[in-house]
């Protein structure tokens, strides 16, 4: 440390910036953004030439409400890709988007209705579209805003949203590829539905919470076998949905299971059992389940097997076979065989089937061509049953606000009184909920447009395969992902996946622009109409007015007159499925826009884990039905965020973090920093204590570039030095410095900004501020316009190009303002220029390995020096002259080849391979080198504050003759 005397301290080099300690982020960085508006950053870089092209394709978020944290970190993830790859010489374009379509809006405007006592079935479809289209309107400029108040680059002027009238153009004229492709159908099968929102959804629509569940066992009666011992039997099913009993078509069994036929002998008060009843069941689930019906092993015995081959004798009648008022409605016989799918590890080894109302079931029945016998209509729309269905009519599943109707209880009232009930109970289990409404679904059986997964796909000749699960598994492989658990995720959901329901029953969306042949059955030829005129004809009209014109009175007609007869076919008034809308963003973004890609494919998808069953999955569906192939070549996923404690964040525990909160109260780049600290390939935690550990980093990395600009103040290319005259101590920075380069280039093209940071940190933190900085500021200080001085400040002129780059991805207003501090203007931007090539020949792996074992002596020398600090026999290291003793001949003479003692800052130091005295201090992990503390011989600089023989003896009174020399 130079001293700090009135006579001298004007003399010295100090440190000079107007670089401030404390960020003021908050008030700072909205200045930035005007900054890089004003100068259109986004746009000069979009000039550069000759660049190859880079492309995050961004996947929609809703436009229905404020950001969360979530959206916080998904984008801010999403801008270092971009920056990242921009700063290493790509073309990194990123066009931000909105989703603008489907539930999550139209339900928002259904509430305002609510409040103000409307109904939405009595307003004018296209009045109702436009409230959808002007609240989307509304919360895109709202997202639009808090997305760039996180310092997120991207064309904001002009964003994808798929309500434009191009886009809905696209989605239609892609819906239509599946239309003409031959994989559009329409089919009646069991789908998951909401009953609050009365519409279909998709697996990604849903979320599982737990519910309780009312739970039943039911006597099935045993007829028509010819075998006494049978037919006085009953086969028992459990079931957790009673409602869907008066669906109930048939029972099935398992084909590998052991079943045996048990008599009740005695029973309790309190029972629905009677002496003498006979019940087949599977012999692992017997006890338990004549446990529930209250019977204890002293009131049945097993009279014996039940074989498959008995049980391929049995025909069922339906609990309510013959009840009085039923209309016969339950009387006739009920299916019996044996399915794939029964076990014996819960239930009865027996199960109930409605193939109205489960997909196993109905795929069984399917398969066996007997749907027509099995299918049911039973349940409305809103979760109510049919009016004339006898007993049960009118009664809900569910009630409007989605909680437990009247339909269970009813069947459970009903099956008792008619002696159908073995034992009934409640049971808590994750169900299926709508994430918009949170409301229980129910698989319902309805007439649905679905792609076929499993067909061939227009002529069937395809490099990529035949059919669209075959393209997406092929194309699964052909994928990089990020982390490869991804790749494993999507390629098990796309082996087990149904086809894909498209059909929604809303009003806010994108129409399934198709029509219907009058009197045709859906399995005919001519069900659907396809004409490539007609479709035209569509798709010309939403580009000039949008999906509205559907809806437009006449529009049968209009799009129909003069090529076919309109009278002949009906027009098909569901919407698409929204995930179809932003799984077909690649078209119009991707391909059609002039920021887009040559060839349609983006480099990069990265969301949430949760869109392995959405966005990647629906994107994937769309493109290898319409293209081939899939439409992204890395995806890229992130966990969830949860609290300090590792909570999943709610509103009502009151554990969330607002994203703007911490905007206002850090600023972004905390935020941004935070999510690079983190591995967001998992769920990460974020809190306040959390945040606060992420502002000491940042002030630390401040710091690190503060002293960097102070000096460099007044640098200019006549202080610059060739490498090859630098000392080892600058050498060695630059080795350090080609090291890095390497790790933090490969780290951002692997999306890993964890390690980048790490890397960038510590190098910051320990081999700078710690070392480098430590050790030179004494040459920087106090030399004059020397060699020694000049190569020091070389290095740290490169280490400023090379840290502002490396770090402006993640801390985009941080090292823009350190950028401005030594280069003003008002064209300048960190953001303009690219990472600086660093040369391979700086690494110099002889300096590296002898600078280790350097730095190790000098770790001895300064813990020796710091005891002697703490037990304050001095002050300061510059006060101590120590002897180092090295039983190293080789580490000896290293030591001795450089200035060891400005290394350990001290005055004076000796170096002996003398054997180590016993008091001499000594550190276990570094073997072999041992350090003998004695005081500096002389007096003490006025100036640089050495404690030297020669203080006193030059022309300057009271300094050294390297200070004289400074002085001239």
């Amino acid at each position: 440390m130079c001293a700090d005397t009135p006579e001298y301290k004007q003399t010295l080099n100090l440190p000079r910036t107007d670089f401030p300690m404390r960020a003021g982020l908050p008030k700072r960085e909205p200045e930035w953004l005007e900054r890089w508006a004003r100068i259109g950053v986004y746009d000069r870089l979009r000039e550069k030439e000759g660049r190859e092209s880079f492309t995050l394709h961004d996947g929609p978020p809703y436009a229905n409400g404020n950001l969360h944290i979530g959206h916080a970190l998904n984008k801010t993830i999403k801008d270092m890709i971009v920056r990242s790859h921009q700063m290493m010489g790509f073309d990194a374009r990123y066009i931000p988007g909105w989703d603008c379509h489907g539930l999550p809006i139209e339900w928002k405007i259904e509430e305002q209705y609510r409040k103000k006592g409307r109904n939405k079935d009595d307003v004018p479809i296209n009045e109702f579209r436009g409230e959808c289209r002007a609240f989307a309107e509304h919360w895109v400029d709202i997202q639009r805003e808090e997305f760039k108040r996180l310092g997120i680059t991207g064309n904001w002027d002009n964003p994808y949203l798929t309500m434009d009238f191009h886009a809905e153009r696209v989605i239609a004229e892609e819906f239509m590829k599946f239309l003409m492709n031959g994989t559009l159908y329409q089919g009646s099968k069991p789908v998951m539905w909401s009953p609050v929102e009365q519409t279909a959804l998709a697996e990604a629509e849903v979320e599982y919470h737990d519910k309780d569940s009312f739970t039943i066992w039911v006597k099935f009666k045993v007829v028509g076998t010819g075998d006494a011992t049978l037919d006085s039997a009953q086969v028992v099913i459990w079931t957790t949905t009673p409602w869907t009993m008066p669906s109930n078509k048939a029972v099935v069994y398992g084909a590998d299971i052991s079943y045996g036929l048990y008599e009740v002998t005695g029973r309790p008060e309190e029972c629905w059992a009677n002496i003498g009843d006979r019940y087949i069941l599977a012999d692992n689930l017997a006890a338990d389940v004549l446990g529930r019906a209250r019977l204890d092993d002293t009131m049945y015995r097993r009279l014996c097997d039940v074989t498959q081959d008995d049980l391929a004798k049995i025909t069922l009648t339906h609990p309510l076979n013959g009840a009085e008022g039923a209309e016969g409605q339950w009387d006739d016989i009920r299916d019996f065989r044996a399915a794939d799918f029964v076990t014996d590890t819960e239930g009865t080894g027996f199960v109930h089937c409605a193939p109205s109302h489960g997909l196993e079931e109905y795929e069984l029945y399917r398969d066996l061509g007997m749907l027509e016998q099995v299918i049911t209509y039973n349940v409305n729309p809103d979760g109510r049953f049919r009016d004339d269905l006898p007993f049960f009519g009118g009664k809900a599943i569910l009630k409007p606000n989605g909680k437990e109707g009247n339909a269970n209880a009813a069947v459970i009232d009903k099956l008792a009184e008619v002696g159908g009930l073995l034992a009934r109970g409640k049971i808590k289990h994750s169900y299926p909920h709508s994430w918009r409404s949170k409301a229980p679904v129910i698989y319902r059986n309805t007439p649905q447009w679905f792609a076929a997964i499993d067909k061939p796909v227009g002529d069937g000749q395809d490099t990529y395969g035949t059919t669209i699960r075959e393209r997406a598994l092929t194309e699964i492989d052909n994928v990089n992902w990020t982390p490869k658990s991804g790749r494993n995720r999507l390629h098990s959901m796309m082996e087990a996946r149904p086809d894909w329901v498209l059909s929604r029953q809303r009003a806010w969306g994108v129409p399934l622009t198709c029509f219907t042949k009058k009197g045709a059955l859906p399995t005919d030829d001519d069900f659907l109409l396809r004409n490539p005129q007609v479709n035209r004809r569509i798709t010309s009209t939403f580009e000039a007015e949008g999906a509205d014109a559907w809806y437009d009175e006449g529009a049968k007609q209009r799009f129909l007159e003069g090529i076919v007869n309109p009278d002949d076919y009906d027009q098909v008034m569901d919407i698409l499925d929204v995930w179809f809308d932003s799984g077909s963003t690649h078209a119009f973004t991707l391909r059609d826009r002039p920021d887009g890609t040559e060839d349609g494919i983006a480099d990069v998808y990265m969301e949430g884990t949760d869109q392995h069953r959405g966005w990647f999955h629906s994107s994937l569906l769309q493109a290898v039905g319409t293209m081939g192939r899939a439409p992204y070549r890395n995806v890229v996923t992130h966990g969830f965020t949860l609290d300090a404690k590792g909570m999943k964040m709610s509103k009502s525990i009151g554990n969330t973090i607002v994203p703007q909160k911490v905007v206002d109260q850090y600023g972004a780049d905390i935020l941004r920093l935070w999510v690079a600290q983190t591995d967001y390939t998992a769920d990460q935690r974020i809190g306040p204590e959390i945040l606060k550990g992420v502002a000491d980093s940042y002030r630390r990395l401040r710091n690190t570039m503060r002293y960097m600009l102070g000096s460099l103040a007044d640098f200019t290319e006549a202080d610059r030095t060739d490498p090859a005259d630098m000392p080892e101590l600058e050498q060695w920075v630059l080795h350090r410095l080609a090291e890095l380069d390497v790790t933090v280039r490969e780290g951002y093209a692997a999306f890993d900004f964890q390690k980048v940071l790490s890397a960038v940190f510590n190098f910051a933190t320990v081999d700078l501020s710690a070392f480098y900085f430590d050790v030179r500021k004494d040459a920087l200080y106090c030399d004059g316009d020397t060699a020694r001085r000049r190569a020091a400040r070389t290095v740290l002129d490169i280490l400023f190009h090379r840290l502002t780059t490396w770090l402006a991805p993640i801390l985009v207003f941080t090292m823009e303002e350190v950028w401005l501090e030594r280069f003003p203007g008002d064209d300048s931007s960190v953001h303009l220029v690219d990472m600086p090539e660093t040369p391979s020949s700086w690494r110099n792996d002889e300096i590296v390995q002898k600078w280790s074992g350097l730095r190790g002596a000098r770790r001895v020398v300064t813990a020796a020096l710091e005891v002697q600090r703490t037990e304050k026999v001095i002050g300061a290291s510059l006060e101590a002259a120590p002897i180092v003793f090295v039983e190293d001949a080789d580490l000896a003479a290293k030591l001795q080849s450089v200035p060891f003692e400005d290394l350990c800052i001290t005055s004076q130091i000796t170096i002996t391979s003398d054997p180590a005295p016993a008091e001499a201090f000594r550190l276990t992990d570094v073997p072999g080198v041992a350090v003998l503390f004695e005081k500096a011989e002389g007096s003490k600089c006025a100036r640089c504050w050495k404690v030297l023989p020669d203080v006193g003896r030059h022309t300057h009174p009271s300094v050294c003759g390297r200070c004289n020399t400074a002085l001239g």
